[in-house]
């Protein structure tokens, strides 16, 4: 596995679903193109995330359809809704086993065979803060759940919920977030019980044993300051613990971690592989290139741990948050950085609408081209070794001329792997900048070099010596960006560096 791998996450219920439009009876997993898998494998994925493959149970799903906010929302994503279409959302699990519509364990077993063979790993989901209201657990085990009171439901009605069945009814938290109301379609697990903590160490060893990885739900809620601080009740430990049993017996298995609130590092420190970049995301989407440089200095035992992304199943498409220059531009920053490279299905292709959670069905779009070519470009480039196994390095720029405030707009990168390197470039800012890049590779000597553009029809030559003394000048347009490669050429002729545009 690369040091910085590329992961594509799809919606399984929704692919499944236009399959079987397509074959005009009820598609399972066995039912996956080859070609499809094939096509992942050539784009240079190392990791197929299938989001929501778990069992879900019929209780959610009439929450779904009943809740009518949830609807609307359905509604405006889909303007064609059926009833049918609403499938629950695939957080609220009944049970960790391959719902059976899909095949079933079995079926999944068959297609992370005909993954492996491909050279790629499968991640699925985990979610560890709750369960659907059906799941068998509130029979058998109510005790690993959150009790409430007729007293909390009276007063918080958003947040509890009277669960009746044949031998009484009791009344339980929903799962939720601290700063959010709970979600209606779920029942919050309680980590102050040293049993379902064991329980769901066996569930994770289980998940273990059918895929490469898992993406953990919310990972930061059941943190112990964090749980205590929500329901006020003391708990040991988690995250420690169950990644150490899993890695007993599945020592390369690996987890990343859905994070927010600035509690990345501990769970990096607490076993996780990767935790969610929101961070950077929410600062290229501001637009301050301060505040993403600043990002960018982070230690690398850090970063390296980050999951880089512009849009996943949570976030508004990127497409629809970032206009078309801006958009590659923080594409080239987000994913030429180091870190695990997180795209989402239709991403590739532009798509503007997202799709909910609870939906069987996507709205249909057409393929943006200008950014279905940009991507292609940009995932050819991340095939290449230097990106996946090299040594990365924020730049500084230099002033063009004194009086030139544009230098500050630039985000620089420079990879180096054996003997090759890369300059990456980015003016992210809406008006146009000059500035001198020093180049800090060991090497590089008074013969010319080549710079050729990955992302575009450009190819300079420049003196090594001018290089070296001055760095190299860029003059980019309003979100421009350069992924030059830097070659040694053997001739001896070669172009003057450029002048500024002002002399100061």
């Amino acid at each position: 596995m690369p040091t910085y791998p590329s992961l594509y996450q799809l919606n399984t219920r929704v692919y499944l679903t236009a399959l079987s439009q397509q074959l005009g009876r009820p598609a399972t997993l066995d039912d996956w193109p080859d070609v499809e898998l094939d096509a992942y494998a050539e784009a240079g994925f190392d990791w197929i995330w299938l989001l929501s493959v778990w069992q879900t149970g019929p209780v959610g799903r009439q929450v779904s359809r009943s809740h009518p906010g949830w609807r609307e929302q359905f509604r405006m994503d889909l303007p064609d809704l059926q009833e049918a279409d609403i499938g629950g959302s695939g957080f609220a699990i009944a049970d960790y086993t391959v719902a059976k519509e899909w095949g079933g364990n079995a079926a999944l077993s068959r297609l992370r065979s005909r993954l492996k063979q491909r050279g790629l790993r499968l991640m699925l989901d985990f979610v560890p803060n709750h369960t659907a209201l059906d799941h068998p657990w509130t029979q058998s085990h109510p005790e690993f759940y959150i009790a409430g009171t007729e007293a909390d439901l009276a007063r918080e009605p958003q947040n509890y919920y009277r669960l009746k069945s044949p031998t009484g009814s009791r009344i339980f938290a929903y799962g939720r977030d601290p700063y959010f109301p709970g979600w209606p379609d779920t029942l919050q697990l309680n980590y102050g019980n040293p049993q379902l903590q064991a329980a769901m160490r066996a569930i994770l060893t289980q998940i273990a044993t059918q895929c490469d990885g898992v993406r953990c739900d919310m990972a930061m809620l059941v943190l112990p300051d964090v749980f205590e601080r929500t329901w006020g009740i003391a708990c040991e430990p988690f995250w420690e613990t169950a990644i150490a049993q899993v890695r007993q017996t599945h020592p390369d298995f690996v987890f990343m971690a859905e994070v927010y609130w600035d509690l990345e590092w501990t769970l990096q420190q607490q076993g996780f592989d990767y935790t969610y970049d929101k961070r950077l995301y929410d600062r290229l989407e501001a637009g301050n290139v301060n505040s993403v440089r600043d990002h960018l200095r982070a230690d690398m035992d850090f970063q390296r741990k980050l999951a880089r992304f512009l849009e996943n199943h949570d976030e508004r498409r990127a497409a629809a948050v970032f206009p078309p220059g801006v958009h590659q531009a923080a594409a080239i920053i987000t994913f030429l950085a180091p870190g695990l490279r997180f795209f989402h299905q239709g991403q590739l292709n532009g798509r503007k609408v997202r799709t909910s959670v609870h939906l069987l069905r996507a709205a249909t779009e057409a393929i943006n081209p200008d950014l279905q070519a940009f991507y292609q470009q940009l995932l050819n480039c991340l095939k290449h070794p230097i990106v996946r196994h090299g040594t990365w390095q924020l730049l500084d720029a230099i002033p063009a001329w004194g009086d030139n405030p544009t230098w500050n707009q630039f985000i620089l990168y420079l990879w180096q792997y054996q003997t090759e390197a890369w300059l990456v470039a980015v003016n992210y800012a809406p008006n146009q900048g000059q500035c001198y890049v020093p180049l800090p590779i060991a090497h590089l000597t008074d013969q010319p070099y080549e710079f050729k553009d990955l992302m575009g029809p450009y190819r300079y030559e420049r003196s090594g010596k001018n290089l070296r003394q001055q760095g190299l000048y860029l003059d980019l347009p309003a979100w421009g960006y350069h992924v030059f490669t830097i070659t040694p050429l053997k001739t001896q002729a070669a172009l003057p560096l450029e002048k500024p545009a002002h002399n100061p």
